[in-house]
């Protein structure tokens, strides 16, 4: 399923079917997308069994799991306008990157009989759009289920049992506030890393003598600006927490340089080397492997593009 921007949702719908014996039921993918050829390129590909550019009250009422993929503002907007058209007992979840300023408003407008447990796949490619999309990029990765009080064990089981369907290597669960926390260090730090990297030297023609760390480091400086500065508004205060203690590490280091501190510099690579390697991404072609066998997903999604010849 995928969405961006005011592009709301899909859904899926489990149909029953009598006249086989050898499974329980069909899992039925359908989406709703604004812009027309985008629902095309998915249905060609056999993305999705149906797709169309308005909200069909019978397509959002025969699903069972609607997932949305959408800004955190639209997600609202959306619940509040059209909730009424969910089926008794749906389930809804979501793929926000940030969840204390969404799950709680959602959920407390949010009619009885309908649960919303919200997820976040951390995975991604800095290139949207549907044509980007590929399943191999769960590959390894991490799946979080943010869950309040107000959410059933089924409900969460359920979400769990999604991340670990997808090819996810690791599920966890985390309440939308540790979620925020995390995710501020994690994620949107790095982003404003990312980009502030891209706008602090003006000099002309870097890229022509650029090596592939600096490439490695800014690939996710291609950035969608809407939604990331709503993401970083929304969960502002966590940041800005995260931005000074980049700041307060990083001065450190600056201090140690001017003062010729030789030994602090190499302490403190030798524990930037040590903490580096926990974060090493293994595949579940074989989990002792990275960029080693003809399978491999880090070796297909080059981050350089399909011209690249490396």
């Amino acid at each position: 399923a995928y969405g961006e921007g005011n592009r709301p949702f899909a859904s899926t719908d489990y149909k029953e079917v009598p006249d086989r014996d050898d499974v329980d039921a069909v899992l039925i993918m359908s989406a709703w997308e604004s812009h027309f050829p985008i629902a095309i390129y998915a249905m060609e590909r056999g993305m999705i069994a149906y797709g169309t550019t308005q909200v069909e009250p019978a397509l959002v009422g025969e699903a069972d799991l609607v997932i949305f993929a959408v800004y955190p503002h639209v997600f609202v907007e959306w619940i509040r306008e059209h909730q009424g058209l969910f089926r008794p007992g749906a389930l809804i979840t979501d793929v926000t990157g940030v969840k204390g300023g969404v799950v709680r408003q959602v959920q407390e407008i949010l009619r009885p009989d309908v649960e919303f447990i919200a997820a976040h796949p951390m995975a991604g490619r800095e290139s949207s759009g549907v044509e980007y999309s590929d399943d191999r990029v769960f590959r390894g990765a991490n799946f979080i289920v943010t869950p309040t009080e107000r959410n059933t064990e089924e409900a969460i089981e359920l979400c769990r049992a999604l991340g670990r369907e997808l090819g996810f290597a690791r599920v966890s669960i985390l309440s939308p506030e540790e979620h925020d926390e995390m995710i501020a260090f994690l994620s949107q730090l790095t982003h404003c890393i990312a980009v502030t990297l891209m706008t602090c030297n003006q000099s002309p023609s870097l890229e022509q003598y650029t090596g592939d760390s600096f490439r490695d480091l800014t690939r996710i400086a291609k950035i969608n600006e809407v939604m990331w500065s709503e993401l970083f508004l929304l969960n502002r205060d966590a940041l800005l927490r995260q931005m000074d203690a980049f700041s307060a590490e990083f001065e450190r280091l600056r201090t140690m340089l001017s003062t010729a501190d030789v030994e602090g510099m190499r302490e403190m690579m030798r524990t930037s080397t040590a903490r580096r390697t926990l974060f090493d991404k293994t595949c579940n072609v074989n989990e002792s492997c990275y960029y080693e066998h003809d399978d491999c997903v880090y070796d297909r999604l080059c981050i350089y593009g399909d011209s690249c010849d490396r």
